[in-house]
């Protein structure tokens, strides 16, 4: 990819763009949030991050970010959070990066309804909402950017993660069914399919796991305390894990490109399951997933 700037020719969309690249980055804490505020922030953009938490926001803060609380499960704390970056935008805003999510690991029959809906709240209800928001800012300027980030368990599913594969596949229809609904309207709709990263992602999700599954009733009992070694081992548990940074450069293509992919897989694992998705009988794809 050509290297460019916010301002390039590069980024034009079907409407002549006129203010400042605003971003708002949801789960800006840490791993590919956090990281993608920091490289856009030196790109030229005006980002704001967001975080669920307080502290979150003030150390991001105390970076030289610009910053805002939000918590994707609580539909007050978004309305709240869009409404002071408008403030500060003039009412305007380019692109959003819906990053913000969590694993709740898990076999299928030790989730509850509550468990399941906590799940949705933040990784599609919320992520949906937001999106819903920004929609007639980005319709009345006549362009923006709406990148969501999915998963390679959004078109492929792995056993005892039923609750994201779940969120994720949900997300992918919502993104398929947005691009139909947004084409001719200059606002482009991307899904980023990351894949293995090194991020906190595995300490979170083994705090949910811990938190929501009873490990003593279930029946899968001997299959958790594997389980539980691999979400806390340190480094990479899987081979082809990238770092961060590899989801940065899809997003600055999703951004500045004049036709910004539909999916953007990030990692070989990503790629060869998109590959095998559409080549094999799903239950020769079935044996091979259930191996991992």
């Amino acid at each position: 990819m050509t290297a460019s700037t916010p301002n390039s020719k590069k980024i034009a969309s079907n409407a002549p763009f006129t203010g400042t690249r605003t971003i708002l980055i949801t789960g800006c804490s840490s791993g590919i949030g956090y990281t993608t505020a920091k490289s856009l922030s030196k790109r030229g953009y005006r980002v704001f991050a967001s975080a669920r938490k307080a502290e979150d926001v003030e150390r991001l803060s105390k970076e030289g970010l610009n910053t805002v609380q939000l918590d994707l499960a609580d539909s007050d704390s978004i309305q709240t959070a869009l409404k002071q970056i408008l403030e500060q935008t003039n009412g305007e805003l380019y692109a959003l990066f819906n990053n913000g999510a969590y694993g709740q690991p898990g076999a299928v029959e030790d989730l509850s309804r509550e468990v399941l809906r906590e799940q949705f709240e933040t990784n599609l209800f919320g992520t949906v909402e937001l999106t819903n928001l920004v929609m007639p800012i980005m319709r009345k300027q006549g362009y923006g950017r709406i990148i969501q980030c999915s998963s390679v368990l959004g078109f492929v599913a792995l056993k005892y993660r039923g609750a994201y594969n779940a969120s994720k596949y949900a997300l992918e229809g919502i993104n398929d069914t947005l691009r139909q609904e947004l084409c001719g309207s200059g606002i482009h709709v991307s899904s980023i399919q990351p894949g293995p990263i090194s991020t906190r992602f595995r300490a979170n999700s083994l705090a949910m796991y811990q938190k929501n599954i009873n490990k003593e009733t279930s029946f899968h009992k001997t299959t958790y305390q594997a389980m539980e070694d691999r979400l806390q081992k340190e480094g990479p548990a899987v081979p082809f894990t990238l770092p961060a940074e590899a989801v940065v450069k899809k997003v600055i293509h999703a951004l500045e490109s004049k036709r910004p992919k539909n999916h953007y897989a990030v990692t070989f694992p990503t790629h060869l399951f998109a590959v095998l998705k559409r080549i094999l009988p799903s239950r020769t794809l079935d044996r091979i997933l259930s191996k991992i």
